[in-house]
């Protein structure tokens, strides 16, 4: 049974993509704007606005540091008011950085806090009044976060990055919770390995990577069926699902067996 209303006509459809200059985001812009939605990129990188705007014309880039608060509400209300509403936000936000505990950086950790779940929350503040007035008037909207499989479980080298991920799938549970008898659809992204930009800092073999492209794909399809969750790719999510029911002195050792620590 879908947990959330399906999208799968994008036609006219508004959509603001939050941190959408590299990677997931621009490839889940691109495929959207093929689709025929009205797209809005945002991200604090000008230039790779500028040059997603020259190849996907009709779309619109905002240049965005969600870390702003001010400037968040403030390109909200800007697309609400040329756009008039918000069909899909998608929250694609994100910074990484490996890091364990014995090389703790505190100043690096809190940048994870401050853009990861800091910049999700100026999100949610500045648009959820348009979507609960949306709702209201019967025509909806739908808020996406992506969070990761990193906030399944503890991860190696994730101390900074694990926990802001696991935080935005419980704001997603308790946002589904609470706005879905509205009509309001809120789903949660937990990709595996995906080839970008933050991923190529790791220094170990990514098991089951995918592209840009085909977590897009992955992506559109779970707003298709409705899904709160979309995972992907499945042959490496279902087996970190599995191992979330493993008691912790197994799972340590498991992990501890399979990466080395």
């Amino acid at each position: 049974m879908p947990m959330n209303p399906k999208m799968s006509d994008w036609r006219g459809r508004v959509v603001w993509l939050v941190g959408a200059s590299t990677g997931i985001g621009r490839a889940v812009a691109s495929s959207l704007h093929a689709q025929g939605a009205t797209v809005i990129v945002s991200a604090r990188q000008a230039a790779a606005l500028q040059a997603f705007e020259a190849a996907h014309p009709g779309s619109h880039g905002l240049v965005l540091d969600v870390t702003d608060r001010a400037a968040t509400q403030a390109a909200a209300e800007r697309v609400v008011h040329d756009h008039g509403g918000l069909d899909l936000v998608l929250f694609c936000a994100g910074t990484y950085t490996p890091m364990s505990a014995r090389q703790l950086n505190l100043d690096v950790a809190l940048r994870h806090e401050a853009v990861n779940v800091g910049g999700a929350w100026h999100v949610l503040g500045a648009v959820l009044p348009t979507l609960l007035a949306q709702a209201a008037q019967g025509r909806g909207g739908h808020l996406s976060l992506v969070a990761s499989v990193a906030g399944y479980r503890a991860l190696p080298n994730a101390l900074a990055y694990g926990p802001t991920k696991a935080a935005l799938i419980h704001m997603a549970e308790s946002l589904h919770l609470e706005l879905s008898p509205l009509g309001l659809g809120i789903s949660v992204i937990n990709p595996g390995f995906v080839d970008t930009p933050l991923t190529a800092q790791n220094g170990f073999r990514m098991p089951a990577l995918i592209t840009p492209e085909e977590a897009a794909s992955e992506m559109l399809k779970g707003w298709a069926r409705g899904d709160f969750e979309v995972h992907f790719p499945r042959r490496f999510t279902l087996l970190l699902k599995a191992l979330r029911m493993v008691p912790q002195a197994l799972y340590e050792s498991l992990v501890r067996r399979a990466t080395g620590h």
